[in-house]
């Protein structure tokens, strides 16, 4: 394990590799891979959610919905809002990954050792909670670009990216962009992520305990990979059923029936068990694969790095 400077102890050194500058710039572009890539693979998914959470009278079923969607607007309405997604869960991934170390180093230290020690899993949502906020601010513009593009009716509104950038900045008195959609963003994903974080590392200390019982560096790179990918899959589950009433609310904010509501009005309007059941199917399917495959590629790319994978300690 490698040492601190001084004999006080040092969270930034508690592992093997030290959380040096270095370290915690590489975390940031793996948070921003990590995020980036699955997001936009999963848009055809997020835009029949979107759709269901918007229009359910319309759109009752995810199949339904996937033949619907194709029949209307063709392969190309199943990816409509690919670029936004790719660029603003980017942004929001190097923030959120690259964040949540940093905070939780910061924590643990302002904590001592054996604080951090008996109260982990606070530091967890801590540090998760304090990098999501940074990372929303990053998304939110991108985000609320995103929904629009989705949820409007083919010909209402611009597709192709940069078309869509100028027409948000054009609608901004009555869409509040760019950061309109920000508080409901943070209701949204600041439980969510700290779930994600607090189930994962949770999770994985569970595999390394009562799995894997051996001590974990001496687990092949492929095996560590695969508790990682299960460990982030389940949390994504959790995750899922947490922070679904507030995208429901970021979602409904996109349509044009609810153009100048305020949040209360468009929950109350619509209720909370549609606001916490309607397309709650497809976003499980989707936040449980893309949070395993998340963690996934942020490890790999970390173990390429040569800092190993995440937790177990």
């Amino acid at each position: 394990m490698a040492h601190a400077p001084t004999s006080k102890w040092n969270a930034r050194y508690r592992e093997p590799v030290p959380h040096d500058g270095l370290y915690y710039l590489k975390c940031h572009v793996g948070g921003a891979l990590a995020c980036g890539l699955t997001h936009a693979a999963m848009t055809p998914i997020d835009v029949v959610k979107c759709n269901m959470q918007v229009y359910p009278a319309k759109y009752r079923g995810v199949l339904p919905a996937f033949r619907t969607i194709f029949a209307e607007e063709g392969a190309r309405g199943l990816l409509k809002g690919v670029g936004p997604t790719l660029v603003g869960y980017s942004l929001q991934g190097f923030f959120k990954y690259g964040l949540y170390d940093v905070f939780k180093d910061l924590y643990m230290n302002l904590a001592g050792e054996e604080a951090s020690a008996k109260y982990q899993g606070a530091i967890w949502c801590a540090g998760s909670a304090s990098a999501e906020v940074f990372a929303d601010i990053a998304l939110c513009p991108w985000e609320m670009t995103k929904v629009k593009i989705q949820t409007s009716p083919k010909g209402a509104f611009p597709v192709p990216m940069l078309e869509a950038l100028r027409e948000m900045g054009k609608l901004k008195a009555e869409t509040r962009y760019p950061f309109g959609s920000l508080v409901p963003l943070w209701s949204r994903q600041i439980p969510y992520t700290m779930a994600k974080f607090f189930f994962f590392e949770s999770i994985v200390a569970q595999f390394y305990k009562h799995v894997f019982t051996a001590p974990k560096e001496t687990y092949s790179k492929t095996t560590q990979l695969g508790v990682t990918f299960a460990s982030g899959y389940l949390a994504g589950v959790i995750c899922a059923v947490v922070s679904h009433p507030a995208d429901s609310v970021v979602s409904l904010m996109g349509k044009p029936a609810n153009k100048g509501k305020g949040l209360g009005q468009i929950a109350s309007e619509t209720g909370i068990v549609a606001l916490a059941t309607k397309g709650l199917g497809t976003r499980v399917l989707m936040i449980g694969t893309l949070t395993g495959f998340q963690w996934w590629i942020y490890d790999s790319f970390k173990t390429a790095m040569g800092m190993g994978t995440t937790g177990g300690k």
